[in-house]
């Protein structure tokens, strides 16, 4: 999903693009990396590679961290080689989740999760290796016209249900792939220009809401009844992984770049509403 957002943007740049899956390149097989690299001789490279199934974590945390934390590591170590700049996608669930103001870029992690964990893993692994050229860009609630997600799967159930009962205690930041995959390819620009420290960036929407606050809005924008959604609480949907009950993050460190933080979640979502349904009510 993401992936594809970071193409299309791409195409706007003056610049050759090597779009890799991972039948092109495996990022945990050192050979694979090892080949790709000395092709194509990149750059820059993101890392759009991730194990994403949080649940399925708890309980295949090898093979998670495997593509989480050995992946990034290689790369990195590929990158310092070729002397490349690396741009790692990450997430929110490096953090406990339980604070009480957004969290800046520097405050300590401590994940709740073996996603988390694993995750965590890539990120240290990156900044470890590249200390000038390794960029961390920790994301959450990812929606977007090219893969499934919770704005889509709510634009699609709200045709078929006459009520939805959503999850009201967890906070966080709704973020299109779009306006990611912009400021991933800007903060790649600013890299290679020198002007964008390496470290830890934020890549979320701006503001905050809950998933019930979050569908209420796809909603409105549908011209459906908002209180046709009702607030329910994360107990009643138990899942193996905890998910962090407040994933605010704060933005502080694109202005340091030269970089405005990614737009409110409201304006982003109303425009991306027209791919949205388009992609889920073709």
């Amino acid at each position: 999903m993401l992936g594809r957002d970071l193409l299309a943007r791409l195409a706007d740049e003056d610049v050759t693009v090597v779009a890799a899956d991972r039948k092109v390149v495996d990022v945990a097989d050192p050979g694979s990396v090892r080949a790709a690299f000395e092709k194509h001789r990149p750059a820059v490279v993101v890392n759009c590679a991730a194990w994403t199934a949080v649940d399925d974590a708890e309980t295949m945390e090898c093979s998670a961290l495997l593509v989480n934390g050995t992946g990034p590591e290689i790369l990195a170590a590929a990158c310092r080689e070729h002397g490349a700049v690396l741009l790692q996608v990450s997430t929110d669930y490096v953090f406990a989740g339980d604070a009480e103001k957004p969290y800046a870029e520097d405050d300590p992690t401590g994940p709740r999760s073996a996603y988390g964990r694993t995750k965590l893993a890539g990120e240290r692994a990156v900044l470890g290796t590249l200390p000038d050229t390794g960029y961390v860009v920790r994301t959450a609630w990812l929606y977007g016209a090219g893969g499934g997600n919770f704005v889509r799967t709510m634009i699609r159930l709200e045709g078929v249900k006459d009520t939805l009962d959503v999850v009201d205690d967890q906070r966080g930041q709704p973020t299109w792939t779009v306006d990611l995959a912009d400021r991933l390819v800007r903060l790649g620009q600013a890299a290679l220009a020198g002007t964008a420290p390496a470290g830890v960036y934020h890549g979320t929407g701006g503001g905050e809401t809950t998933w019930f606050g979050l569908t209420r809005e796809i909603f409105r924008l549908l011209g459906a009844d908002p209180e046709r959604v009702r607030p329910t609480t994360s107990a009643a949907f138990a899942r193996p992984a905890p998910r962090p009950a407040y994933s605010v993050l704060g933005h502080d460190c694109w202005s340091v770049a030269g970089i405005e933080p990614i737009r409110d979640w409201r304006e982003a979502l109303e425009a991306a509403f027209p791919a949205l349904v388009a992609a889920e009510r073709p």
